[in-house]
């Protein structure tokens, strides 16, 4: 089950999940997905929102429709990018048109109305920050690798940098991902996250030479360092591959997996 802070809510047909404190900031809307209330097979019924090979692009376009329309939100407003486990963040202007989905990096950051920015996901971490004063909105893709490479915290300082946010004031939701209880490594990971995340790793208890890393609590200190206050920052607390019945897990799923999506945007008309 979720945390307090979080909710499932399902319309028209779509399981998804948000964060009460961003619910309760005027204008914006977001989500994150779940599998349920698509149309794509394996199994079917599934709401793969990426262009996985195994998936028609026909069926992405109808999941992505299907899901944006529970939001109030439009397709055509979707920026995402080309994810590459990178701390490169990108900051949009714009209009929704404007920009390239190709580019590559890891987060997302804007101040535009009618913009939905977005990642997509099966067992990395998707962030999603706002700041209800200045309409800054920034939405985060954190594996390990961007995990230890930072790209919340850089995503963090360009919000602040850029936009002038403070970070007494930013909302930051962590959304599912793999856990602690599954995230396993190589012991040549180890030291690396014991360096710059000391605390999050521990020896697996029945595989000799892999570790157990608890991402959540790296991007937490990594939020706290950065000035976010701890009551700040919600944790919906899900793993994806011990809940693989909720959500898409590659881990789990191996290439059969689709894709889930973080969005978050500020609505057209509410204050904007």
């Amino acid at each position: 089950m979720p945390e307090d802070g979080f909710q499932r809510c399902e319309k028209q047909g779509i399981a998804y999940y948000t964060c009460r404190a961003l619910d309760q900031v005027p204008g914006l809307s977001h989500a994150f997905s779940t599998r349920h209330g698509g149309v794509s097979p394996l199994p079917d019924k599934a709401l793969n929102l990426s262009r996985v090979s195994w998936d028609s692009p026909q069926n992405v376009e109808e999941n992505r429709r299907r899901f944006f329309s529970a939001l109030a939100l439009r397709p055509e407003t979707l920026a995402t990018l080309c994810q590459i486990h990178s701390s490169e963040f990108h900051i949009i202007n714009g209009a929704p048109h404007q920009w390239n989905p190709g580019t590559p990096g890891d987060a997302l950051i804007t101040r535009s109305p009618g913009l939905a920015l977005a990642v997509q996901l099966a067992d990395c971490f998707p962030i999603l920050a706002a700041d209800p004063v200045t309409r800054a909105i920034a939405c985060v893709h954190a594996g390990w690798r961007g995990t230890l490479g930072g790209i919340l915290p850089n995503t963090l300082s360009g919000m602040v940098q850029h936009f002038g946010c403070d970070p007494l004031r930013l909302l930051v939701a962590i959304g599912p991902g793999i856990r602690s209880c599954c995230m396993e490594v190589g012991e040549e990971l180890a030291p690396a996250f014991k360096q710059a995340c000391p605390g999050i790793s521990r020896p697996h208890p029945a595989n000799l030479g892999k570790y157990l890393l608890d991402l959540p609590q790296a991007l937490k200190l990594q939020a706290a360092a950065a000035g976010i206050p701890e009551k700040s920052v919600f944790d919906l607390g899900m793993c994806t591959r011990c809940r693989s019945d909720e959500f898409f897990s590659y881990r789990a799923e191996g290439a059969h997996a689709g894709r889930m999506m973080a969005v978050i945007s500020w609505v057209l008309g509410d204050g904007c």
